[in-house]
Order: C-alpha cells, then structure tokens, then sequence
C-alpha cells in the first residue's frame, strides 16, 4: 500500500492542472483571490513591458503566476522578482542549456525529498552535500541538479502554493567539500533557494555541522538578504529543536520523523522521466535541456 501511494504521487509531480481545493489554500497562503487574479497578472504583464527591464522566455497567464504566488500577489514585488530570475538565467546559461536532464541522475542523494506537502512547510528538501564525493563529479552538477528541481517543481500549481523547507545536513562534510565552494557556487545555491526563483521559502535548517561551519557558511552570508536571516536555524545535532519548527510527521526516520514517503534525487528524476508527458518535455526543451529517450 505504501508503494503504491509513493507511486501516486510521483505520478502527480508532473501535473499542472490546477484542482478546485488548491483555490482555498492558494488564497490563505499566497493572498490569492480568483476574483482579482487575472487583473493582477495583467498588471505584471504591463510593468514587465513598461519598464523593460527583462525580457522573459513567456508571457503566458501561468508562468506569470508563479511570481505573483512567490510574492504573494504583490504585483512590484513579484516583478522584481521576475526580473532578478531572468537576470539568473542570462548570467548562468551553462546550469541549464544543452543539459542532460536525465543525466542528472547520477548524483544520487546528494538531494532527498520529502514529498508529505503540508501547509506550512511545504515540500521538505534536504542537502546532503557530504554523501558526495568531489572526485566523481564536479560541485556544478550539483547546482544544475537544484536548478532542474525547482523548475520541475515549480511547473506545479501545488508546489507554488505550498511552498518549500530545506533542511542542510552538513554530516561528512570535509574540507574537500569546502574547497569546491566559490563564491560563484554560493551565490548560484541562494539564487535557487529564492533570492533569484520564484518559490515560496518557509525556513532553511542547518543540522549536523561541526566546526567547518563557520567557513561554509562564510561564503554565503554575503549573498544571503538580511531579512531572509529569519528563516535561518541552526540546531547543531538537536533534533529536539528541529522538530519544534518542522513537524515530524514531514521528516523521514533519519531526523527522527515518520515521513515514510521521501526518494533521493536519482530516484526521483527517474520517475519524473517515466510518467512525463507531451507538455513537459515541450516544456522543459525549451527551456534549454536536452531530453533523451
């Protein structure tokens, strides 16, 4: 039975329709009403042609509405937003163009995923950097990887409404994993946890550090806007903590949780590539990645 509600769900990563009940949540979370929602995304639409500062890939009612959800319907807000994720794509063309998208597979677990979607917490994404070993491939792919996963993710009405929490376990983490950390690398990792895509960002949770954390975290501080240090936590090997921000039943066993629906990336992009359609590989081809059969 488990299997099979695991199965349902990643049959359902690849959706965008937008179902009825989503309507409620999408209006307490992201101020969200169906009334005024086509007047706002022609607002967006019009300051996107009357300022000129960016030149999105689409112009379509759904990809603006993503913004506007990240920003919740606070049209400056979700403009400036648009403007800095484009200013993104412009500036790293090599995180996503002429990508293998399935390739990415390789990486394994070096990105877990927790797919109990709460309100509140949304999708839980943990970083397991220290499972990775430098030598087999570089830290870049690793940044493709999070830059694959939320597009896909973000293709999703549900994932723009529910948001996500990132949890960095900094276990295995070694001074060979440091070195492999530019501020370019840094800079790209906070661009995808929000400050460039447009996702809604509860909290991040650093756990499992030891003394490396202070020169980790050195090359991202500078990166990270001031008031986005709210959402920052550290709770050293205190699960106790972590859990009174993050429900339990929203983590896996491995943090003390009873989620038992989480998969690794690989397996993840694995299934993405069994149940896409049509409209995702148009989609995601487009976009710039290559999707081989």
């Amino acid at each position: 039975m488990f299997e099979c509600f695991l199965e349902i769900a990643f049959e359902a990563e690849v959706l965008t329709e937008e179902h009825p009940e989503l309507q409620e949540l999408a209006r307490q979370l992201v101020h969200e009403d169906p009334a005024t929602r086509p007047a706002a995304i022609q607002e967006l639409r019009d300051m996107i042609y009357e300022r000129g500062e960016c030149a999105p890939r689409r112009m379509d009612d759904a990809f603006l509405l993503r913004f506007l959800r990240a920003r919740r319907f606070v049209v400056p807000r979700a403009h400036k937003q648009l403007v800095r994720y484009c200013r993104f794509l412009e500036q790293y063309p090599e995180l996503y163009r002429d990508v293998d998208l399935w390739g990415l597979a390789r990486v394994g677990c070096a990105y877990e995923g927790c797919m109990l979607d709460r309100p509140g917490v949304g999708r839980v994404t943990i970083l397991r950097f220290g499972t990775w070993n430098p030598d087999d491939y570089p830290v870049e792919e690793l940044v493709k990887v999070g830059m694959a996963m939320m597009e896909i993710g973000l293709r999703s009405p549900k994932m723009q409404v529910l948001g996500g929490t990132v949890i960095v376990d900094m276990a295995g983490i070694t001074m060979k994993h440091v070195a492999t950390l530019t501020p370019t690398i840094a800079y790209q990792i906070v661009c995808l946890m929000g400050l460039a895509i447009p996702c809604v960002m509860h909290s991040c949770h650093i756990v499992n550090y030891n003394w490396l954390l202070n020169t980790f975290f050195f090359l991202f501080k500078r990166f990270i806007p001031k008031k986005a240090w709210k959402m920052i936590h550290f709770h050293g090997h205190d699960l106790e903590s972590l859990h009174q921000l993050v429900d339990p039943e929203c983590l896996p066993p491995r943090y003390g949780g009873t989620c038992r629906h989480h998969a690794t990336i690989g397996t993840w992009f694995n299934k993405i590539r069994k149940y896409r359609d049509e409209s995702f590989d148009r989609d995601m081809k487009e976009f710039g990645w290559v999707i081989k059969e």
